[in-house]
């Protein structure tokens, strides 16, 4: 066992760490292509995300294809907080069309209030001709009455995505490989050093 160590040990210690620095930037090179590949393709499935907003189409269907290429994919985040590089997605066209929306529904539910407000306030005081007395109960009736356009939520119209520290995706592999010979090369330029400087 001691040989085989030996062995092992000799052979190591007389490989190149210039050929192992090589192979470090390869695929050093290949993972900084495959990270930047995996931000554009999410920038493309983010446009689209937009298109389908803006044109009232399939957004759900956009939005589960962004969703699920960002929580598979390394360097595509699309989340809130302090390291993000994106904002989270917000639906402009989506938020305006709730909007829309929930006031026509409020205008739709006030027609006829003062109307409902005058017969009411007529009722409670048919003496008072001169409407100084029904005036205030016309403004109480339909501030109490009124409907109001409810607030939207965030969740409607902002979503948050977040990616993987680390996928099983090219970018993953070759970030891996990277970081692996690196730390080979670097212990080889070590074991050359000291066998240099214990020789002398």
């Amino acid at each position: 066992m001691t040989k085989l160590l030996k062995r092992a040990w000799r052979w190591f210690s007389n490989l190149k760490p210039l050929y192992f620095l090589v192979i470090t930037i390869i695929f050093g090179s290949v993972c900084i292509v495959a990270l930047r590949h995996n931000n554009q393709h999410m920038g493309q499935l983010k446009t689209a995300v937009y298109q389908a907003d803006k044109n009232n189409g399939n957004v759900q269907q956009a939005l589960d294809n962004l969703q699920a290429y960002v929580t598979a994919h390394m360097n595509t985040n699309l989340s809130t907080g302090t390291g993000s590089v994106y904002p989270p997605i917000q639906l402009q066209y989506t938020y305006s069309r709730l909007l829309q929306a929930q006031q026509q529904a409020a205008l739709n539910a006030n027609n006829g209030l003062y109307t409902a407000a005058q017969e009411y306030c007529q009722k409670l005081d048919p003496t008072d001709f001169s409407g100084h007395n029904r005036v205030p109960c016309i403004e109480q009736y339909v501030t109490s009455h009124g409907a109001h356009p409810p607030t939207i939520p965030a969740s409607l119209y902002e979503f948050d995505f977040v990616s993987p520290s680390w996928s099983p995706d090219l970018a993953g592999w070759t970030l891996l490989a990277t970081v692996f010979f690196f730390i080979l090369t670097a212990l080889l330029f070590i074991v050359q050093f000291a066998r240099k400087y214990l020789k002398t």
